[in-house]
């Protein structure tokens, strides 16, 4: 019986323990360059078992968000390395989550000021958060994208693949491919945001395509054992849904399952709401979900986030249901979660208010126990 405290080792990657710092956006990075800040902040929280890091983005034109991190300037690089060192510095390991958010994002974020893109031009009924004539920062709704040329889409697995790169030239361990939450991939893959009439749209099979090239490219320039995907079946995040979600999702997990990848990050159910959340009221199977990639041979460790707590967390693993649990908001509040966890400690309350952008006041400055003792 292995337990949230066990080493594991999945891929090319060992970790302490099974309990992993999920991707969080903080807007904390101006001019998509990670600062001394951010080392801090990450340093805090190195005991968890694996940190991905927030998203970040692969390109200018895959930015969504004012002031969040990028792989493609020199500068963002050199942020990076002193983040990954500080990380190994305490004996953690991190990995970098390639984000590219597609139709969510802003004119005032892309190259130039164009659209945005995504697989069809359906405007997202959802928020991003830019910059405002003043410097000060707010949300916005979304801007009117346009769909991108099949020609284009080769430069999208490209660019993952050179943003994988970039990210193991700044000492990360590996990448995670942000597939979940109504960005790019996720936009692909899921009919009620991809309404295209060639190759890449249509049939699962071809829904599928841009996903499996990108992670087939991402894999290729880093190796399949530092390289996960994280996916959301039935989130509704961003204004994404799907007619027939479990049999995209169980299709996707069968191929992957041929690829070798390090890992597999499945978020149940709404991000950040009711693991239940399902788009037509039908239960979506998250057994049948992880037997779909176990049985077409998958070995990659399977990570479960969502809602958990000290106690579900340490069922999922104990009864073989996760091989690791991801955490979020409760990383941001308490950077000595894993201790809090071990110790049965009570956690750290979040404050809301300086979830995005600020500086240290609700980023590096919540308690730990060592402190208070």
């Amino acid at each position: 019986m292995s337990s949230l405290f066990d080493t594991v080792t999945f891929g090319d990657l060992t970790l302490n323990n099974r309990i992993v710092m999920a991707p969080l956006t903080r807007n904390r990075s101006p001019k998509a360059i990670p600062n001394d800040l951010n080392v801090v902040y990450y340093e805090q929280r190195a005991t968890a078992g694996l940190i991905v890091s927030e998203g970040t983005a692969v390109t200018q034109q895959g930015q969504g968000y004012a002031d969040v991190p990028g792989l493609y300037l020199p500068e963002a690089l050199e942020g990076w390395k002193k983040v990954t060192d500080a990380v190994h510095s305490r004996g953690g390991k991190i990995v970098a989550q390639l984000w590219h958010v597609g139709r969510v994002s802003h004119v005032s974020l892309q190259p130039g000021g164009a659209a945005p893109v995504a697989p069809s031009a359906i405007t997202a009924k959802s928020k991003t958060y830019i910059l405002n004539e003043d410097g000060s920062g707010g949300f916005a709704e979304t801007s009117a994208p346009r769909a991108l040329e099949l020609s284009e889409l080769p430069g999208i697995a490209a660019d993952f693949a050179r943003a994988a790169r970039a990210a193991v030239d700044a000492g990360f361990d590996g990448v995670e491919i942000h597939g979940a939450n109504g960005y790019l991939l996720d936009q692909f893959l899921k009919d009620g945001a991809n309404k295209r009439t060639d190759g890449y749209g249509g049939s699962i099979e071809n829904r599928l395509r841009l996903t499996l090239e990108v992670v087939d490219a991402v894999a290729a320039a880093i190796g399949a054992g530092r390289t996960g995907i994280r996916l959301s079946p039935t989130t509704p995040a961003n204004d994404v849904s799907d007619s027939n979600p479990q049999a995209l999702f169980n299709a996707l997990v069968a191929e992957l399952a041929t690829r070798n990848l390090a890992f597999i990050h499945v978020i149940e159910g709404a991000t950040g709401g009711a693991r239940d959340h399902q788009y037509d009221g039908s239960r979506f199977d998250y057994a049948a979900f992880k037997a779909a990639y176990v049985n077409a041979g998958g070995k990659g460790a399977w990570m479960l986030n969502n809602g958990y707590s000290a106690e579900t967390a340490a069922e999922a693993v104990e009864s073989g249901k996760a091989d690791l649990i991801s955490f979020g908001k409760p990383f941001i509040a308490n950077p000595d979660l894993v201790r809090r966890i071990k110790d049965g400690a009570a956690w750290n309350d979040i404050n809301p208010q300086t979830l995005y952008g600020g500086g240290a006041e609700g980023y590096t400055d919540y308690p730990t126990l060592e402190a208070a003792e």
